[in-house]
């Protein structure tokens, strides 16, 4: 939920012979039983397409022992992505192409923010991967899906995120869903699986960050239990504020308007991480064994930034004198405390409540790791990871807009 961090962006072992696969007319077939030269139909030829890849990999077995492929050449290495059309989603796919996996990336066959985005779209983000359309809520129609392609998975990457941090949302996609993933990719042969999850799940007083923390905890209890092969592993990422969350208020100071805060501009702060350096340090966790079994907080370099030291830095690369307006917290307290009062009689009213602490939580909390010694945010113990800053992100919105930088569907 890290893309929600601004409070202004809240309404956010076998050896059987490989199978192999043909390329046609931008399909992903499989053959039935017979390995001739021209590709033959499968039952269900339109689940599945190929996009600008030469070929197919060879693909594994269902059956094949997975839990050595870490010793394979990331060309030989399934990787299935859910989460794929949201906006760190794409990212991710795009990374893992780029450094050779095989990429499997489960999409709806209407994806996007409402929808927008039909299959060709799709296929256009996610160029070089392997597309399957199929629906990650449905666990059975999930199954199936995977069971389809008519290959085994080794690693699932899951980059599920509520839409909106709703109550509902939260739990239907950052629970439920992203279990039906781990579930789905686990049965045809998985032994690891790299989550993307949050920094703010540190301190949960929302409900998605109880959704993601129930699901870690299934996660690493499954580990747990089967630590005695060694067979399954994960790795938790929890980065903290995306670069594009505190990119809403550019156009606003463009236009002469002050730079909106609250409190002081202090009451937090974060190391901002670009979706690029997110996506790589992801890609990371597929094979480095040092990222095993761990819960992996990270931030983007330089020190952390406060929402009045994002405004200066804004100011300066506009050549402006800095305009401040600083709002009073209490005036979100206020307005949370009456949508609670409601929601007693008006249980549907939960919902905008909701929303309200949201802002209300990304107002006044660090997207920093919470030092459980002191109680306190610590900039020195969050690590840093990448090379990109804010400040370069600010420059090329001012120039360019935020054009390609909005809020994606990634419920997907």
């Amino acid at each position: 939920m890290s893309s929600l961090s601004s409070p202004f962006n809240v309404f956010a072992s076998y050896t059987l012979i490989k199978p192999k696969t043909f390329l046609r007319d931008s399909k992903l077939l499989s053959p039935s039983h017979h390995l001739i030269s021209f590709p033959l139909q499968t039952s269900s030829p339109n689940l599945f397409n190929l996009t600008n890849r030469a070929r197919l990999n060879p693909i594994s077995s269902l059956q094949i022992d997975n839990s050595t492929f870490r010793n394979k050449p990331p060309s030989e290495i399934n990787v299935l992505v859910v989460g794929s059309t949201g906006y760190i989603g794409r990212f991710v796919v795009k990374e893992l192409v780029k450094r050779g996996f095989n990429v499997i990336a489960v999409a709806r066959e209407k994806s996007g923010v409402r929808g927008k985005n039909d299959k060709e779209e799709t296929l256009k983000q996610l160029q070089g991967a392997n597309v399957c359309f199929s629906d990650v809520t449905d666990l059975p129609s999930l199954e199936q899906s995977v069971e389809n392609l008519g290959l085994g998975i080794d690693v699932v990457v899951s980059c599920l995120a509520s839409r909106n941090g709703g109550i509902k949302d939260s739990w239907k996609i950052d629970y439920e869903a992203t279990k039906n993933s781990l579930l789905a990719g686990k049965k045809h042969g998985a032994t690891h699986f790299v989550l993307l999850s949050a920094i703010c799940v540190q301190k949960p007083l929302l409900e998605f960050q109880r959704a993601k923390l129930k699901f870690e905890s299934e996660l690493m209890s499954l580990s747990s239990e089967e630590e005695k092969d060694s067979t399954f592993t994960y790795s938790i990422v929890r980065p903290t504020a995306f670069f594009k969350s505190l990119g809403g208020q550019v156009d606003i100071v463009k236009d002469g308007k002050p730079y909106v805060m609250f409190g002081d501009g202090k009451l937090c702060a974060c190391k901002p991480i670009s979706e690029e350096d997110l996506a790589s340090f992801i890609a990371d966790c597929v094979l480095e064994e040092e990222k095993i079994n761990k819960v992996l907080p990270v931030g983007g370099p330089g020190k952390a930034l406060t929402p009045l030291e994002q405004g200066e830095i804004l100011f300066r690369i506009l050549g402006r004198e800095p305009k401040f307006l600083k709002v009073p917290i209490e005036i979100m307290d206020f307005v949370i405390g009456v949508l609670d009062g409601v929601a007693k009689v008006f249980p549907g009213v939960a919902e905008a409540a909701e929303f309200g602490k949201i802002g209300r939580y990304y107002a006044a909390e660090s997207m920093l790791i919470l030092d459980p010694e002191t109680g306190e945010y610590s900039e020195e113990k969050t690590p840093s990871y990448g090379k990109d800053t804010l400040e370069e992100f600010f420059e090329k919105v001012v120039r360019e807009g935020m054009a390609g930088q909005e809020l994606g569907e990634q419920f997907f």
